[in-house]
């Protein structure tokens, strides 16, 4: 788990948060302690409280972390989708193969969904940090809501169509894959006997 983030980086925070995201992601940020964080980092207690003042602190900077390359990951995708195809529907559809893609390759494309493990233990986090959990997953929302928008006004539906559950849907079924994905690799879960055959089990 830990293990797998590599030992020399030129910067002592972004290990520590790729070391945390791959801790909560495994076990959920409960389970995770500064102390296994501050023995992988090989730093010392000092070290990491001269990045985060408290594990507060900590979620706050892997939350705001994981937001981003989230946003910037899916950016990508539909931009390459529009880059091969001129027509909305099409640089859509293209998207949405690259990122199919991407998600059958779990957990090497994707680590699993640090917004969902967030929401599991919401009690553990104040007010700010619900909003911006809430704020970031509308933000998919809204990307998908704009590209079916721009479909619509392209080739207008024959009958009426709620863009915001259709985004809605797009949305929760990658997540759910997500979500899924990580429970299928957690073996007090899964236990070897995956119910989704199109996800192999530790």
């Amino acid at each position: 788990m830990l293990e797998n983030v590599p030992r020399k980086t030129g910067d002592t925070r972004e290990r520590l948060l790729a070391l945390a995201e791959n801790a909560v992601l495994a076990k959920k940020f409960a389970a995770t302690s500064i102390e296994e964080l501050i023995a992988a980092a090989g730093i010392s207690k000092s070290g990491f409280f001269y990045h985060f003042k408290d594990k507060g602190e900590l979620a706050k900077g892997l939350l705001l972390r994981y937001l981003e390359q989230d946003r910037q990951l899916l950016e990508d995708i539909f931009r390459r989708g529009d880059d091969l195809n001129e027509d909305p529907v099409h640089g859509f559809l293209v998207g949405l193969k690259l990122f199919a893609e991407m998600l059958a390759d779990l957990p090497q494309a994707h680590p699993g969904c640090l917004a969902a493990s967030f929401a599991y233990q919401d009690q553990l986090f104040n007010d700010e940090l619900r909003k911006l959990n809430a704020d970031g997953m509308l933000a998919w929302r809204t990307r998908f809501r704009e590209r079916l928008r721009v479909i619509a006004e392209r080739y207008p539906p024959r009958q009426e169509v709620d863009l915001d559950a259709l985004a809605d849907t797009a949305y929760t079924l990658v997540e759910g894959g997500l979500i899924l994905a990580a429970y299928c690799r957690t073996p007090q879960f899964c236990r070897g006997r995956c119910c989704c055959s199109a996800i192999s089990c530790a």
